[in-house]
Order: structure tokens, then sequence, then C-alpha cells
């Protein structure tokens, strides 16, 4: 397949997934497997990717009815898979602005009457191709969005819980895996609208939740949306503390997605998701921040916007979504940064000089032969959406629409 640019990039290999479910969000790559979060087609697939250049499908294992998994965390033999309320599926956030921007239907109320599957579910994949769920986490809401987890006692989630008006932390242990417990919960004041908190924040702010957060020691690393970066002391899992909070939305545009640390180098690279069509939530960035004294991160650049063509006027988002998180197995560096970009695909950036990050590759794959995403007036073009890097420097990319793009970085 012919990408429509590319530099220091190459695709090696393409699949559609199968079935009909081209649609991709979140991947991770285990024993020559990955496993892809669907997001319209519901639940998740396992593609044998022993051979990049050849990926199939061999395994689809459907989600629960109005249910989503978009999000999954890997580690060793263990598969952690997010069961949610369906968003997309609801006529009023259809439009995105309502979704990103907007409030979502079980802020604050109680769900009685859940029609979905909301918690969750840990498989066993020893045997790859054919998960094997041991175990499931039950919550009373909405669900969960995304999880963290790299091995031992404990995982974290982002958790939309009756009694609170958007997405919270929780810690999961995970001491015996078939049977994980909920242990604490951290949340911004203002959140909590069963307990009689009411929102401090300005008008302007459209979602004061967590997206997700990634933990190094007993650090995690909060990507709060609209409501920017949050660090959060987690020694003690089952009382989490805060340690700073800092916002930049507004003047800039909120929906801070990633928040990784580079311990190594005291750094921390921070994504502003772009969510709104033709960049009308403004300039998307990813910042580099100091945090050598981790109550005053102190940002210190930001990543190059691509360029190279009129990606605003392209149709559907153009900016960044997501990053390779270093996880362990994985490409672990604190130089590289692997980035998609949505209608720009994806990015490499050498942030050897922190104050001076440098793009050293792209590639931007080719359009999608036909739309997997349900909602009205979407643009026919690449989103770009997951990246994962394998330890041998394999990229792996997800789409909305286009299917698993295989990828070599050729930099040095």
């Amino acid at each position: 397949m012919t990408p429509t640019y590319a530099r220091n990039m190459r695709i090696i290999g393409h699949t559609d997934q199968g079935g009909g479910r081209a649609d991709g969000v979140q991947l991770m790559v285990h024993r020559g497997h990955a496993f892809v979060g669907h997001i319209f087609s519901k639940g998740f697939s396992v593609i044998d990717v022993q051979d990049p250049t050849k990926p199939t499908p061999v395994n689809y294992i459907a989600a629960p009815a109005n249910t989503w998994s978009i999000h999954l965390q890997q580690f060793n033999d263990l598969l952690l898979v997010i069961h949610a309320k369906d968003m997309f599926a609801q006529p009023e956030l259809a439009d995105e602005k309502n979704y990103y921007k907007g409030k979502i239907s079980s802020h604050g109320e109680a769900s009685a009457e859940q029609t979905w599957s909301a918690g969750m579910a840990v498989y066993d994949v020893s045997k790859p191709a054919a998960p094997r769920q041991i175990g499931f986490m039950p919550v009373q809401g909405g669900g969960l969005h995304r999880l963290w987890y790299t091995g031992g006692r404990w995982a974290y989630a982002s958790a939309l819980l009756d009694g609170f008006s958007d997405y919270i932390l929780i810690t999961i242990d995970m001491a015996d895996p078939t049977k994980p417990v909920l242990a604490g919960k951290y949340w911004l004041p203002g959140m909590n609208v069963a307990a009689g908190e009411v929102a401090h924040w300005p008008s302007e702010i459209g979602r004061f939740g967590l997206h997700h957060a990634i933990v190094h020691g007993d650090t995690a690393y909060g990507a709060w949306r609209d409501a920017g970066l949050v660090m959060i002391d987690v020694a003690d899992r089952s009382r989490p503390k805060l340690i700073t909070h800092r916002s930049w939305s507004p003047p800039f545009g909120g929906g801070t997605h990633n928040c990784l640390p580079l311990p190594d180098r005291d750094l921390l690279v921070v994504l502003d998701e772009a969510v709104l069509d033709h960049q009308e939530d403004g300039l998307k960035l990813i910042w580099l921040f100091d945090i050598r004294a981790p109550a005053n991160p102190v940002s210190i650049a930001t990543f190059p916007t691509p360029h190279e063509a009129d990606y605003k006027a392209k149709g559907a988002h153009f900016g960044p979504h997501n990053i390779h998180e270093n996880r362990p197995g994985s490409f672990v560096s604190s130089e590289l940064i692997f980035a998609t970009y949505q209608n720009a695909g994806v990015r490499v950036v050498d942030i050897r000089d922190p104050y001076q990050p440098v793009e050293v590759g792209a590639l931007v794959p080719p359009p999608p032969t036909r739309l997997m995403d349900h909602r009205p007036n979407r643009a026919c073009v690449i989103q770009s959406t997951d990246v994962f890097v394998d330890r041998n420097g394999i990229v792996y990319c997800t789409d909305y629409n286009a299917g698993l793009y295989i990828m070599e970085y050729l930099g040095g």
C-alpha cells in the first residue's frame, strides 16, 4: 500500500482486521499477536503478527450489549479490557461537541436501570489466539475508560462512577486476578456531586475529568482532559493524594490525553488531543515538561506540528491523539517519541535536545476504503489513533476506519 506521505518510514503490513471490523482504538502486542479494541464494532480482535508483513485476524471477542471495549492493557499473560457504556451509540453524542466538550449522559446520575456492562474484564492470554476470561470487576456507573497495568498487584483506571461529574482515578487490587477489587479513588474537588460538591472550574472547561494516568513508582501522571495535568501520590493505593495540578485551558484548548514520564531525564511528555474537525478546538500540541521539582512542573518545549500539507483543510481531526507509552517489554526510549496525529498519520520526534524537539520520521497512510464511523458528516480520511512500538522497533498503528497498519521507522 502506498502512503500519502512518508519520510524515514515505510509500510510493511496491513489488515482490515477481518469481518468488516476495520475500526480500532488501543492496541497491545504480545507473543506475536496484536490485541485491538474496537470503537464501532465493539469488543476486541486478536491478530497474528508473528510475520508483521502478513498480519492475520485469528479471533474476535464480542462485547456485551450496549457496551464498548475500546481500551485494554496487557502484561505477561494477563489482558485487562474495559467495559463501558457505548457513548457514541447515544443520539445526543453523535455530535462530537457533546462528547468532548459538553456533558456525557451519566454525569452524577444513578444507573439503576443499567443496560450495559461496566467494569473491567480479565483474560488469560497464555494462548494469545484464544483469550479466556478469568475475572471481572463490576462498577456502578458509565464504566471504565482507559487502564494502566504493567504487572504486579496494582492496576489503575479512569472510571465514570455514579455520583461523580466525570471520570476519576481508581486503583485496582490485582492480588487475585480472578477477583480484582476497586481499592481507592481520587478526584479533584468539585467532582463528587453525590457528596454535595459544586463545580468551581471556569465555564470554558468542558470536560473536567480524567482520560487516564500513567504510573511510575508512586506517582500517577494524570491527563485530566480540559483540566490539564494532575500529578497524584499513590504510595497509599487506598488513599491517593494530590501532588500538583497544572492547567493551560484556557487559553489553550484542553483535551489532555497522555502524560508520559521519562524518569531517567526528569521529563514528562504531555499530549493534548485534537477532538474537533478542522482544528475547531484550536491548535493542539505535545508539550515537554521539566519535572525535576514535582510540585512545580514547567513546560520547556513543544513538538513540531506537521506542516507539509494543509491538514487543517483535509477534513476530520488534525492534531495529536496518542503516543507510544514505553511499556515494559515494548520499545522503551527517552529520546524517540512516537505519536499519532490523526489525519496527519504517525510522527517520530527526537527529543535528545529537550528544548528543541525535531521530527525525524513520518508516515501518513492512504485514505480508508470505507467508513466504519457511523456518526453523521464524517470525512473519509485517515484518522491514525493509537501507536504501539514493539521491542524490535516495529510500529503498529490503528485507525477509526482503516484497519491496522504495520510500519518500520528507518531513521538512525
